[in-house]
């Protein structure tokens, strides 16, 4: 039941994503991605790198390394991770190594994680491809480019 509501609550969020992307703002309009067309990419991606990712019905693929123990943390869980973030070319565009400088809240988090990091208990390690649509979609974010399809590395270290 909690799956099919994590599930729900993604594909929410990649509608109204998907919404705001297809509105105007100062003539700059742009569209999301359907996870669908990024197939391909991601699968090429997988096979390049050794990823074993097994495709959920959101388009995410995602490889558990280890499942950890305990419980598994839901979307207002505050969560503890060490995480690496890195485009398909190789660029690392986000890394943190140390848990205590994240504490986030997993409903903040882009889609792909709060799809993904549930199916996680404490101590579990993952890997993600996710789809742009999943991620920051069809705008920019920061060093992001806009529908970018994206790589993590993440550690549950611990969740409240």
């Amino acid at each position: 039941m909690v799956k099919k509501i994590i599930v729900l609550l993604g594909v929410c969020l990649v509608a109204v994503s998907s919404w705001h992307c297809n509105k105007s703002d100062n003539d700059n309009s742009c569209t999301v991605v359907p996870p669908a067309n990024e197939e391909q990419a991601i699968l090429a991606y997988n096979a390049a790198n050794n990823i074993n990712g097994v495709k959920d019905e959101t388009g995410l693929y995602y490889e558990i390394l280890d499942p950890g123990t305990g419980g598994s943390p839901n979307l207002n869980s505050q969560i503890f991770i060490k995480y690496t973030g890195k485009l398909t070319n190789g660029t690392i565009f986000d890394s943190q190594n140390d848990p205590n400088r994240t504490g986030w809240r997993l409903a903040t988090l882009i889609p792909g994680w709060q799809i993904a990091i549930p199916k996680l208990k404490k101590t579990g390690k993952i890997k993600m491809v996710v789809p742009s649509a999943l991620a920051y979609g069809c705008r920019d974010n920061g060093n992001i480019p806009a529908n970018s399809i994206l790589y993590f590395e993440v550690e549950l270290v611990d969740f409240y």
